[in-house]
């Protein structure tokens, strides 16, 4: 478990993902916070006397999550928010609940950051929707965000400075988008189709933030990838996570090229974190982006593409409720 310092870190001092510094009164919510990396994410995060908010889609997960964290952080200020992804219509709901959770409990009415983690990954066909007729991982992992942070603007712009920190996926990068085939529905391979969900959800972090400077916001948008994280390689947080000797053993020889879960959190945790991170930026492990410390990449030149940004969103604006 990282510590945290008493004060941020100068521009010329290395980052160093086990001081990380203190984000006191400040207030962050992690998707998916309850497992996987976006559970690190949260536990790194609440390591530095923020509120950290676990946005779940099951209560019990989330409940299980936050004991952890608070077994591992003495102090913890942790809380969770019931959040469904799949479920667009229920996610304004959702953050009206995170609304009166945060004046009635904390005494603020706005977020320091968000960060978009959650996602479906499926291994194996047959193609599945959401409740709502979007293809499953599509349908959760971008459109679920990209809803989810509308709803979440005002929150948003009511703090100084904060961020929106869209974990993507090194799957991306192999991956383009079919425009004409968000959905999945003429070619669909669930490791294809995953890796383009994240794709989406990379495009629109970067033409988010380009939105917000249009609009002279306060709130910036910074796009992280985790590189290569495996299960194997992930330390025990029990119920949460439990690596067992064997899957300890078998990993190994891959600790060469990738790393655990914890470390995919680092990219995510230093947007959210760094007083240097700037809008528009795409941060992930140093070596040949699989694994490592945490540092700024160039933007891959696929997602360069402002055109192919510009036609994801006004999709998406068309999938989504009316109101978004």
């Amino acid at each position: 478990m990282p510590s945290a310092t008493s004060s941020a870190p100068s521009p010329s001092s290395p980052w160093d993902v086990q001081r990380l510094p203190r984000a006191d009164g400040r207030v962050f919510l992690v998707t998916g916070g309850n497992a996987g990396i976006g559970y690190f994410v949260a536990e790194q995060l609440s390591a530095t006397g923020a509120t950290v908010v676990l946005g779940s889609r099951s209560p019990a997960k989330a409940a299980a999550a936050e004991s952890s964290i608070r077994s591992r952080v003495p102090g913890a200020r942790v809380r969770t928010v019931r959040l469904d992804l799949a479920d667009l219509s229920s996610l304004g709901a959702s953050v009206d609940s995170l609304k009166v959770e945060l004046r009635v409990e904390l005494g603020v009415e706005c977020l320091d950051a968000v960060v978009l983690n959650a996602g479906v990954a499926l291994d194996d066909p047959p193609r599945e929707e959401t409740g709502d007729g979007h293809e499953l991982m599509f349908g959760t992992n971008h459109l679920g965000h990209f809803v989810l942070t509308q709803r979440l603007m005002p929150l948003l712009s009511a703090a100084p400075a904060a961020r929106v920190v869209t974990m993507g996926s090194f799957a991306a990068k192999s991956e383009r988008l079919d425009l004409d085939d968000l959905q999945s529905r003429q070619d669909y391979r669930p490791k294809r189709t995953y890796g383009r969900s994240k794709l989406a959800q990379m495009y629109f972090g970067l033409e988010l933030d380009r939105r917000l400077r249009a609009a002279d916001s306060t709130v910036s948008s910074v796009v992280a990838h985790p590189g290569g994280a495996l299960d194997s390689l992930t330390p025990s947080r029990p119920p949460v996570h439990v690596r067992t000797a064997g899957a300890r053993l078998r990993g190994a020889p891959a600790a060469v090229l990738v790393q655990g879960k914890h470390a995919g959190a680092w990219p995510a945790v230093r947007a959210v974190l760094d007083p240097d991170v700037r809008g528009g930026q795409l941060w992930g492990p140093r070596a040949f982006g699989l694994r490592g410390k945490p540092h700024p990449e160039p933007i891959w030149p696929h997602l360069a593409d402002t055109d192919v940004a510009k036609r994801l969103w006004a999709a998406s604006c068309a999938l989504s409720p009316s109101g978004v």
